[in-house]
Parts: C-alpha cells; sequence; structure tokens
C-alpha cells in the first residue's frame, strides 16, 4: 500500500512542478514563493484547529499531535533547510527550460543515498552503486545539453548552479527527514514546519524583496499559484502518509517519488517546445533507469 502512495505522490509532485514553472514565468519569484507558502499554511489550519478542539479527530489520519519545544526547534531547522532549497529551485526553475531543472532536481535520491553513506555509514547494494553511477553519468549529460542552449557549469551560469545547488540542499532534507520522522508525527512535521516557512519567507519578502521591487520583476497574482500550494500539500501527504507504514523505505519512497519528473518534462515538450529534446530524452531515461536500479537496490 505505501508503494501506491510514494507513486500517488510522485504524480502529484509533477503536477505541482507544471504549476510552479507556470506561475514563475515572467514573474517575481520572493512572492510567489511567499504566496504559495502561506496558502499552504491556511489549508493546512483547519486539521491543526480540530486536533486541538475535536477529541473525535484524534483517530484520523489528518490528526496533529502537539510537540514539545526542542521538536520546534528542529521542525524551525527543517523549514531553513527546505526553504534554502526552494528558492534555489525557484530562481533556475524559472530562468531554466523545464527539461533541463526537473530532470536535475530529480537526481536527488541519488544525493540522498550518497549521503546515507558518508552520514549514516550505510553500505551501498550492487544495485544500488549501478543506480548511482547511471543518474551521476545522466546528471552530467544534462549539463551538456545545457551547454547547446547557453546554460553551462562552466560557463559560470548561476541558474545552473542554482539548481545543482537546490538538488543537493533537497538532498539533506531527505536525510533529515529520515532523522525526523523516526520519532516525530507525520502531520506535525508538515504542519509546524510549513508555518515556520510562513514566518521565515514573509521577513525575507518584507526585508529583501518589498524595499527593491520596483526595481525587480514585478509580482503577479496568477491562479497557478494556490494550485502550487495545493499540490505540493497533496504530494507531501503522501509522502509523510507512505513513510508510516512500518515496511516502507525511505529510499525507495524518495525514488518514487522523484519519478513525476516525467510530467514536466512531458509539459516542457509539448506545451512549451523546449529544444534539444533528442539529447534530454537520453538523459532522462538514464535517469529513469538510474532510479529503477535504486529502486532494486533498497528493496
Amino acid at each position: 500500500m505505501w508503494i501506491l502512495f510514494a507513486f500517488v505522490s510522485a504524480l502529484l509532485l509533477g503536477v505541482y512542478d507544471v504549476f510552479k514553472k507556470t506561475s514563475l514565468q515572467g514573474n517575481a519569484v520572493i512572492p510567489v514563493l511567499q504566496t504559495s507558502i502561506l496558502i499552504s499554511a491556511i489549508i493546512l489550519t483547519p486539521f491543526l484547529l480540530l486536533s486541538w478542539f475535536y477529541p473525535g479527530f484524534e483517530n484520523s489520519i489528518f490528526y496533529v499531535p502537539s510537540i514539545d519545544f526542542a521538536t520546534h526547534l528542529q521542525l524551525i531547522l527543517k523549514a531553513v533547510i527546505v526553504l534554502t532549497s526552494w528558492l534555489f529551485a525557484y530562481f533556475a526553475i524559472k530562468h531554466l527550460p523545464i527539461t533541463i531543472a526537473s530532470p536535475i532536481k530529480a537526481t536527488q535520491p541519488v544525493w540522498v543515498v550518497v549521503g546515507g553513506v558518508l552520514i549514516f555509514s550505510e553500505q551501498l547494494t550492487f544495485y544500488q552503486s549501478i543506480g548511482v553511477g547511471i543518474t551521476l553519468f545522466s546528471f552530467l549529460m544534462f549539463s551538456f545539453a545545457g551547454k547547446k542552449e547557453g546554460f553551462s557549469l562552466g560557463g559560470g551560469n548561476k541558474w545552473m548552479w542554482f539548481i545543482i545547488l537546490a538538488t543537493l540542499t533537497g538532498a539533506i532534507s531527505g536525510l533529515y527527514d529520515k532523522y525526523l520522522l523516526r520519532h516525530i508525527n507525520h502531520m506535525s512535521v508538515l504542519v509546524y514546519y510549513t508555518y515556520y516557512q510562513t514566518i521565515i519567507m514573509a521577513a525575507i519578502t518584507w526585508f529583501l524583496w518589498y524595499p527593491t521591487r520596483k526595481k525587480t520583476t514585478p509580482f503577479q497574482f496568477r491562479w497557478s499559484i494556490p494550485l502550487i500550494a495545493l499540490f505540493l500539500m497533496s504530494a507531501d501527504f503522501t509522502y509523510f502518509y507512505a513513510l508510516t507504514f512500518e515496511d516502507s523505505l525511505i529510499s525507495v519512497v524518495g525514488t518514487i517519488r522523484r519519478s513525476g519528473v516525467i510530467v514536466p518534462f512531458l509539459f516542457g515538450a509539448l506545451i512549451l517546445h523546449d529544444k534539444n529534446l533528442k539529447y534530454k530524452i537520453i538523459d532522462l531515461i538514464g535517469v529513469i533507469i538510474g532510479m529503477i536500479f535504486l529502486f532494486l537496490g533498497s528493496k
């Protein structure tokens, strides 16, 4: 059952990437992110209120247990890590073709596995080793595809570095999830870290974006922005819920979750008419094959 939830999360995450690209085209990045996070917090608030004031809600999968001060500090740290990843990712997705940015971000499970080896002293299986190798090779191939469109690492293009930094900090968040979900309820993680993100982004928006708003890209509210929040909340809930099953494996869930990259890739190819698709499809197939090997090696 948990594998089914992982695939649902992958599909929702892929649609989330599409609405993210739609919202960011020709728009100001920071207020788009702030607005989507604020809407996410609003969506989650009824679950918190029901948990506080309706005793019968305790048996619901949406119940939000209370947490202590130390746990709040841990979730503040998660909020900082995730926001760092999102800020890099949002700027990169705005300026890069989605057929480059999304597949590079999809290599995140590989970095989680590598981090597990370095931090938790985990041992790679034979299949995992193959998966890491294939994915890293495909990752490098995407940099060559980007070079054909003027987005190269060696050329000093900062947006390529931004998506790489977004991927690496996202992997750190995944490793941190592995630690947090051992002792914190999934709804508590989802609700409280979203609230802390809202507070932090409000400060960033007010002190960094607002004073210079007239000198940068103006902000336009679009209906795709609330859909960012809706699909992200749905993807995160199914992700965290999949991890609540006793036999679930975070390495498998995280790998399946990134298979949703196919959705934004198709959007970029069919709707946005991105270039050099022949090379990118080959690279994407490499990433997917790498994910399959990671999946086999993690079972």
